[in-house]
């Protein structure tokens, strides 16, 4: 059935709660850590230390770096005037990468910060042309702007907050060398004073002075984790900025990953077409072929052939069935009449009950069409095969700007996987990582919901007139 009169949700409600969770909070879900002990355990967590190795480590990396853009590029350019040092500059500027590379795998392993990698060098032919492409390397230019703004944040302000840590934990630890190694300040008056520390003619010389100064750089401690947090703020920042991809190139990727997933569904689907002619209407059409030509061998001899001739048409009958499903495959002639007729046809024909709602402010372009039913029609084959369900769920409704949503539910056990398409190879999912690279290649999105127990719900978004 359908309807189109009220705007209906996209996850439709079950008439049935068995597999409804409880209300309230999951039982796992941990409670917020109260403000004292985050602060308490700050100096502890590994997360502060982690951060604090990596303003040791990028401190040293970011004077490497400085060397290598004032002698490098520098050097390079100098040399350039002898047009020797223009492909010297070229491998300057592309040695860029190699140390966003390198920044990249820091934030991932101490920052915790995961920068998706770029998109990789492709030079054009020839000597001119490998010039021209390193020159125009956004990403080798965005990699040594980056090494700039290191140079101030790494070098200078994280030098000085080194400086800041060093000295609140000297501060901390104060009477232990002040009892060990017995430092001697003089006054104005050529008095000597055992202290490790002066603030004008006031002198740290007693143990109650000294412990009174370590308590003060304990309470200090425990404000380090924040300041090194806030130092490498936009450290974390300036490299997603300038160390990720741009919004053209994550578009070109999506694009090259959406022409190889539709490049493979295609080839696939002649690969199975090939394989159903061969082995089926191809095989009939011999046998049709083989049984002719021993009927036509009995009418030349006198003999009876009408058996024959009955069974090649029986088998020809056959044939034109079996062709018929494979346009079927191709382009069901439900389609003709629209995609809401298509989908009442597959609602139809399943053999679990399923309850269709759909509401299209216009008609999908004959692309989409194809594969919202495709895509139903395999998803309630899964169900079916799969789910252990019952009952079934499937809304065509409208989102977004110029976007359709196609949601199949059922009640089933669950446990489905989320697919994965990582480079036009289907990895995660099975049949859903089929599904996904179908959506992908026309723009579109698949997600699956399918906890432990269900229900599960997959939704495909796609876009009502095809790829932009």
């Amino acid at each position: 059935m359908s309807e189109t009169a009220a705007l209906p949700t996209l996850v439709l409600d079950m008439p049935d709660s068995t597999n409804t969770p409880p209300a309230g909070p999951p039982p796992d879900a941990a409670a917020p850590e109260p403000l004292w002990r985050t602060v308490l355990l700050a100096p502890f967590r590994l997360r502060t230390w982690k951060e604090l190795f990596y303003l040791v480590v990028v401190f040293v990396l970011d004077c490497a770096a400085a060397t290598y853009l004032f002698f490098g590029m520098g050097g390079a350019g100098y040399l350039s005037i002898f047009l020797v040092g223009i492909p010297l500059l070229a491998a300057v500027i592309l040695g860029g990468r190699i140390w966003g590379h390198v920044y990249r795998g820091l934030h991932r392993v101490l920052l915790d910060n995961d920068l998706p990698e770029p998109p990789t060098f492709v030079g054009r032919p020839g000597l001119l042309g490998w010039l021209r492409s390193a020159f125009t390397d956004q990403v080798s230019w965005r990699a040594l702007a980056f090494m700039l703004v290191q140079g101030a944040l790494g070098v200078v302000v994280g030098y000085l907050t080194l400086v800041v840590v060093a000295m609140t934990v000297f501060t901390a630890i104060s009477p232990i060398p002040w009892a060990l190694f017995h430092p001697v300040n003089v006054d104005a008056d050529g008095v000597e004073h055992h202290s490790i520390l002066q603030i004008r003619d006031f002198y740290f010389d007693t143990w109650p002075r000294n412990l009174a100064l370590s308590a003060v750089g304990i309470v200090l401690c425990f404000a380090l984790p924040w300041l090194i947090r806030l130092v490498c703020l936009p450290h974390r920042l300036f490299a997603r900025w300038l160390l990720t991809p741009t919004a053209r190139d994550r578009r070109m990727a999506e694009l090259r990953q959406s022409r190889r997933a539709a490049v493979d569904d295609a080839a696939a689907t002649l690969r199975r077409l090939e394989r159903d002619l061969h082995d089926g209407t191809q095989a009939r059409l011999v046998s049709i072929a083989m049984m002719l030509g021993r009927a036509e061998e009995r009418l030349a001899t006198g003999g009876e052939a009408s058996e024959l001739i009955a069974q090649a048409r029986a088998g020809s009958k056959e044939a034109l069935t079996e062709l018929r499903e494979l346009v079927r495959g191709i382009h069901p002639p439900a389609l003709e009449l629209g995609l809401e007729a298509a989908l009442e046809t597959l609602a139809a024909r399943s053999a679990i009950p399923v309850e269709l709602r759909v509401l299209l402010p216009r008609r999908p372009s004959p692309a989409i069409e194809s594969i919202a039913y495709f895509s139903v029609a395999e998803l309630l084959t899964n169900v079916a095969k799969h789910a252990g369900a019952n009952r079934i769920w499937v809304a065509v409704l409208p989102t977004g700007n110029d976007r359709v949503a196609v949601s199949v539910r059922d009640n089933g056990g669950g446990g489905a996987l989320q697919p994965v398409i990582n480079g036009g190879e289907r990895t995660v999912g099975g049949g859903l990582a089929g599904l996904a690279a179908r959506a992908l290649a026309v723009d579109g999105t698949l997600a699956v919901d399918s906890p432990i127990g269900g229900p599960t719900v997959v939704t495909l978004v796609l876009p009502l007139d095809g790829p932009q």
